[in-house]
């Protein structure tokens, strides 16, 4: 036997730590802000891009701020809830942040790609995690026209409006709406409208999430409607076209016992 295969093989190197490069982003209300003072003392927070993970401190807007800021970057999402709603988000504690991220569960979401042209025949694109919605923006209802995949599908809604929700904004506005739940892992889309006059009693539809709706406005120059994506607004829209954009997906993380299935599945028997 050779000197060279006598020798005895060097020890492998410890695993990383997942996620070992913490990156912090907080909304500016003061108890977040504290929170994120804590978490820098104790862990050494990075710039957001070399992190292996952001922890977003805030509540449910942060966390949708959050995603559309990052969606592209690859990087997962691990919320703390610092704010008012928190559907999204975990419980808050500054010890053990790294075993409770490597324990975490994994949830992909796609986001809506909104795009909007506006009376003067401009097109404005916004992403939406939650949902798109139409309202209106006068006294008066919006009379609007729905197709789904170029086939009309609905001549004429009279309504306050009309939202497209994705399995994670099913429990939002949605929700609040008289839409249905959809479990988190569905291929599908909630369009559900917003107080309905005509027909009253059409109270929505589940559409796969493959489909692109279409959504066009009557008599836009006396009922004017605006369209938004999450948070971002455009006013005096003509028409609006809507679909998931399934080439961005956002791995979001919960601690074990209370992933965002778990939370959807949960909501459905509240009452």
């Amino acid at each position: 036997m050779s000197p060279r295969s006598s020798r005895k093989p060097s020890p492998r190197p410890a695993a990383k730590a997942a996620y070992e490069r913490i990156a912090v982003v907080a909304s500016p209300v003061a108890e977040a802000k504290e929170a994120e003072k804590q978490l820098r003392q104790k862990y050494g927070i990075v710039k957001p891009e070399d992190a292996d993970v952001i922890v977003a401190l805030g509540g449910d807007g942060l966390m949708l701020e959050t995603l559309r800021r990052f969606m592209r970057s690859g990087q997962p999402i691990y919320g703390m809830h610092r704010g008012t709603v928190g559907f999204l988000m975990n419980d808050f504690r500054v010890d053990k942040l790294h075993e409770r991220l490597a324990a975490a569960q994994q949830t992909v979401i796609h986001p809506l790609l909104m795009r909007a042209r506006d009376a003067r025949g401009k097109t404005h694109e916004h992403h939406a995690f939650n949902e798109v919605s139409l309202f209106r923006q006068s006294h008066q209802a919006a009379k609007l026209r729905i197709l789904v995949d170029g086939k009309e599908r609905l001549a004429e809604l009279v309504a306050d409006g009309v939202l497209l929700a994705t399995p994670a904004g099913s429990t939002a506005y949605n929700l609040s709406a008289q839409g249905p739940i959809i479990p988190i892992d569905a291929p599908l889309l909630a369009l559900t409208p917003i107080s309905p006059f005509r027909p009253r009693r059409w109270h929505g539809a589940l559409l796969p999430d493959r489909a692109k709706v279409r959504v066009e406005v009557g008599g836009a120059d006396r009922r004017p409607v605006a369209a938004v994506a999450d948070h971002d607004e455009v006013r005096d829209v003509r028409s609006v076209d809507i679909q998931m954009d399934h080439s961005i997906g956002m791995t979001v993380l919960f601690d074990p016992g209370h992933s965002l299935d778990e939370r959807i599945l949960r909501e459905q028997f509240q009452y």
